[in-house]
């Protein structure tokens, strides 16, 4: 068992290597916990392959047309969005396994999130290439562009943030994922990314309870993090090729906007992390519990307003 360092004074902060030390209990826990839930599935299973031909090329087959695609026009956006993000996935391995070690129980749970994240990116190639879901060339073309250009955190590099972030980032993946999957038209689509966002979820549950532990082991070092990543919260596929009007285009479509962020993602992890109800912080972190109640009240009307406008807009849509 791994004994956590001394408790630093109130006056002192709490140093990386300190919390790292501090938590591999909680790490490990986690760790076992989620290996016993997990279910082992195969990617392969999930892929139609008889719908597949050869596309046109070093092989003679057919190009790609929009018309051979089984999924709705805003589904086949996300779907390359989604994918891009799964696409970086050495970025992010890079990223925790600097911050958070390739030893002990934090290692062990980089290497397997990384295992069970390369699966994800698989499943949703072999499906979109197999199913002629989305145009093959401007695929790879956006994944070498995204991928060349690499990931890295906005909030500072420090291990309550990287927590903090990924915490909010699993959950918003998942919701992405079950919400194109049930845009997409076709029921293949939904399946495979359900099984996708089941995994999602295992992992945004493992950062929530390692936020939960840091929230009381160093409290308002971590309601500082959670505050950071809240107010500037962005996916982490933001970098990508047009991700902008992609963005648009799935907000529109009900996929991820800011009602779903605000109702989906963010709301529910504060909530079972009682974030705005812990007491006892000191002054840094009432000024950052304080925050996070003022920017989520500001992200309502912001998501209130959103609302009306896309109504409106698919009013105007049904009518032309």
């Amino acid at each position: 068992m791994t004994t956590a360092p001394t408790r630093p004074s109130t006056a002192q902060a709490w140093s990386d290597v300190q919390l790292l030390h501090a938590l591999e209990e909680v790490v490990e826990t986690e760790l076992n916990r989620h290996l016993k839930v997990a279910r082992e599935w195969m990617p392969h299973e999930y892929v139609p392959w008889s719908d597949g031909r050869n596309f046109d090329g070093v092989l003679g087959g057919e190009a790609w047309s929009p018309e051979q695609s089984k999924v709705t026009d805003v589904g086949r956006t996300a779907l390359v969005v989604n994918l891009l993000t799964e696409d970086n996935l050495p970025s992010y391995h890079h990223e925790i396994a600097t911050l958070f070690g390739r030893d002990g129980a934090w290692g062990t749970w980089v290497h397997r999130w990384t295992a069970e994240e390369g699966r994800h990116a698989i499943v949703m190639r072999d499906y979109l290439l197999t199913s002629r879901a989305v145009d093959p060339v401007e695929l790879e073309r956006f994944r070498m562009q995204h991928t060349s250009t690499g990931f890295e955190a906005d909030n500072s590099h420090s291990v309550l943030h990287s927590v903090a972030y990924v915490a909010f980032q699993e959950l918003a993946t998942r919701v992405s994922h079950r919400n194109t999957g049930r845009e997409s038209g076709d029921p293949v689509c939904e399946r495979m990314l359900a099984r996708i966002a089941t995994d999602e979820n295992l992992h945004m549950v493992f950062y929530r309870n390692l936020l939960a532990a840091s929230l009381e082991l160093a409290p308002d070092q971590a309601m500082r993090a959670i505050a950071d990543v809240v107010i500037g919260f962005r996916m982490p596929g933001h970098a990508m090729p047009g991700f902008e009007r992609a963005a648009a285009r799935i907000a529109i479509g009900g996929i991820y906007n800011l009602r779903i962020h605000h109702d989906d993602v963010l709301q529910p992890v504060l909530r079972h992390l009682k974030v705005l109800e812990i007491s006892g912080l000191g002054a840094e972190g009432l000024k950052a519990q304080e925050e996070i109640g003022l920017y989520m009240d500001g992200l309502a009307g912001q998501a209130a307003q959103f609302d009306e406008r896309r109504a409106a807009l698919l009013a105007r849509r049904r009518k032309d």
